[in-house]
């Protein structure tokens, strides 16, 4: 396995935050990161927010931050497209570590110095974290509920939890190493959604480790509709289809449910009306509504007791069929015509080579 050189001591963070509609949490979110404390002898923090086209009050507000405190550094990145406006903001930092914050989570106390104490004794590439979604609204509340469920994340690492960091194909938010995203080129800005998994994948494929570590817990807000939800989950789909084409051994069995699910319903419509027995289309229906109950049920009782709003059964049933279905109907269609003909990420100019 290769490796990188070993990290200073005095290794310089910056916190990047790709910012777009995001003047409601825009200003928790860098102040989480500014309230970091970082180990001895660390440079000061550096916390850039790159800003896309926004509609509300996003410019406004980091240009508010920028003001309040010098470590914060606000850059335009007009394409708007997450993985492009991460590379901007990755492209003005300067940090020897590079840390990506979504301008709709919170970073929880001592979360950088223990990153950068996994980075150090794992010889990892990239420290993950761990998912936390939070109750924030009635849908928030049953897609909380749903997500903390193996019927809602198939057993994905980063929505779970354990004791020691591991090593994994993927994990909620990043904190990189400087010279990884050099070696491979960043972020592909062809990748609408789900450009943290690819990116993984091309670091693991360059020889370098991803791991999780399950005492970093960050906290997201889900989608407050059903449209939203629905449209997220939908995405997720397609572009986990379009990784999936750029890297074809990276699927596994639990990716395939969801769309195995959705061509399993339609298959029994059609073959209950090509055969005039509508029984089949029922039967398949019911299994399928029973086990969301069944899994429902499981996910209210899981609620924690101080959960509020607390998901009643019914939206969590909702929230896990939308989730489901929305999923495997984006990967059935896949990405959008010519979405990956742009051309592919490459090593950055003067990259640090890894240590074989």
């Amino acid at each position: 396995m290769s490796m990188l050189p070993p990290l200073p001591p005095d290794a310089a963070v910056s916190v990047v935050v790709p910012a777009r509609e995001a003047g409601r949490t825009l200003g928790a979110a860098v102040a989480s990161a500014l309230d970091q404390q970082l180990p001895d002898g660390c440079p000061p923090l550096e916390v850039v927010v790159a800003v896309g086209p926004s509609s509300d009050d996003t410019h406004r507000v980091a240009a508010s931050l920028a003001v309040a405190d010098p470590r914060v550094v606000v850059v335009a990145a007009p394409d708007g497209r997450t993985p492009a406006v991460l590379n901007t903001g990755i492209g003005a930092s300067r940090g020897d570590v590079v840390a990506r914050l979504d301008a709709h989570a919170v970073l929880p106390p001592g979360y950088l110095a223990r990153a950068l104490g996994t980075l150090r004794s794992t010889g990892a590439a990239n420290v993950g974290a761990v998912q936390r979604t939070v109750p924030g609204g009635p849908v928030g509340a049953a897609v909380a509920a749903a997500v903390a469920s193996p019927a809602g994340t198939g057993g994905v690492a980063y929505r779970g939890g354990g004791e020691r960091p591991v090593p994994v194909d993927t994990a909620y938010l990043g904190v990189f190493r400087r010279e990884a995203l050099d070696l491979v080129g960043g972020f592909d800005e062809r990748m609408v959604r789900n450009q943290d998994a690819e990116l993984n994948l091309r670091l693991a494929a360059a020889g370098l480790e991803v791991w999780l570590d399950p005492l970093l817990v960050v906290d997201h807000l889900p989608r407050g509709t059903w449209q939203a939800l629905w449209r997220q989950y939908h995405d997720y789909g397609r572009w986990r289809r379009a990784t999936a084409t750029l890297h074809p051994g990276s699927l596994r069995p639990r990716q395939l449910a969801a769309p195995g699910l959705v061509v399993g319903l339609l298959g029994s419509v059609l073959l209950g009306a090509a055969s005039r027995r509508p029984v089949l289309p029922v039967l398949a229906c019911g299994g399928y509504l029973a086990g969301l109950v069944a899994a429902a049920r499981a996910a209210v009782a899981a609620q924690p007791a101080d959960a509020r709003p607390r998901a009643g059964l019914q939206q969590v049933v909702r929230a896990l069929a939308t989730m489901h279905l929305a999923w495997g109907t984006g990967f059935l269609l896949g990405p959008p015509a010519g979405a990956l003909d742009g051309p592919a990420p490459r090593p950055a100019p003067g990259r640090t080579e890894v240590v074989r």
